[in-house]
């Protein structure tokens, strides 16, 4: 049963609660729409300005596990132009090049991406420049994007996109993408600077080895292994690449391992507290978890 207090849904059963709060952060078909609205007019000035062999959605919105609020449209951008030997010169070429056809609009690098803010950032567009590589396999394509600094990294998001896909049907439909969700949600809501890809595919990886998602246990399974990994880099489950880093900078990491920390222990005695039937305690919790934003008991 659920009723309105004071702007928060309320919940008395925890399957319940979660099932609301993942529909909370579930971003529209409105939503999608209107940040996708600048897609063609990127694609123009990014074509006459360096030629592409194609531009094409990815990230979270493309996967299904974006949040809303706070993911943008991502863009990967093809380009036919030859690349540098350092990534910045790139990354400087898109955003003068995005600044000419959007004057009026915030332009800024933030790698890997040039990130365009339409609408004072309610509309928020990321392009990221790419330049092809390699098929990996038939459909997959392996590129190369800006690094964390000037170099460049391989990046096959073709694959990735597929991974996420597949690990969503295991143990049953819909889980990877909205564990992934609920994870991502506890980053944004908490500031917590580790990488939204890291933890799409650490979050996909974890459900597909499990038999069944029960969120109320598994978010604490999940958060106490990744602080007992101590945020160690992965290696990219669909093998197309290198190792996947959580963070840009020993600072970060640092940063993120510490409210990892926190973010555990409230997992943890959440799931404590409704394992021994006292949800009240429980809900407080994941309350503090998502720093106010989940359901209130």
């Amino acid at each position: 049963m659920r009723q309105t207090m004071m702007g928060k849904e309320m919940a008395t059963d925890p399957a319940a609660a979660f099932k609301t709060f993942i529909g909370q952060l579930t971003p529209s078909a409105a939503d999608r729409s209107v940040a996708s609205s600048h897609r063609q007019s990127i694609y123009n000035k990014m074509d006459s300005s360096f030629g592409l062999y194609r531009m094409f959605e990815s990230g979270s919105f493309n996967h299904g596990t974006g949040v809303k609020g706070f993911s943008d449209v991502d863009y990967f951008t093809s380009l036919k132009t030859t690349p540098p030997q350092y990534s910045s010169s790139t990354l400087t070429a898109v955003r003068d090049a995005l600044i000419l056809r959007f004057p009026n609009t915030v332009v800024q690098v933030r790698r890997p991406a040039v990130v365009v803010k339409f609408g004072s950032g309610y509309e928020t567009c990321e392009v990221i420049p790419a330049f092809p590589k390699e098929t990996v396999r038939e459909g997959e394509m392996k590129f190369l994007i800006p690094g964390l600094t000037t170099e460049w990294l391989e990046s096959t998001p073709e694959a990735h996109l597929k991974y996420v896909n597949e690990c969503n049907q295991t143990p049953s439909e819909g889980y990877a993408k909205s564990f992934a969700r609920l994870i991502k949600a506890w980053k944004y809501y908490r500031n917590v600077p580790i990488s939204s890809f890291y933890l799409e595919m650490r979050a996909a990886k974890y459900t597909r080895e499990q038999s069944t998602v029960i969120y109320a246990y598994d978010l604490a399974i999940f958060l106490s292994r990744l602080l007992g990994d101590d945020l160690a880099a992965m290696n990219d489950p669909t093998g197309t690449t290198g190792r996947i880093h959580p963070c840009s900078s020993d600072a970060s990491k640092a940063d993120a391992l510490s409210k990892l920390g926190t973010a555990s222990v409230r997992a943890t005695n959440a799931a404590s507290a409704h394992k021994s039937g006292n949800n009240s305690l429980a809900f407080y919790y994941w309350d503090q978890l998502f720093d106010g934003h989940f359901p209130a008991y």
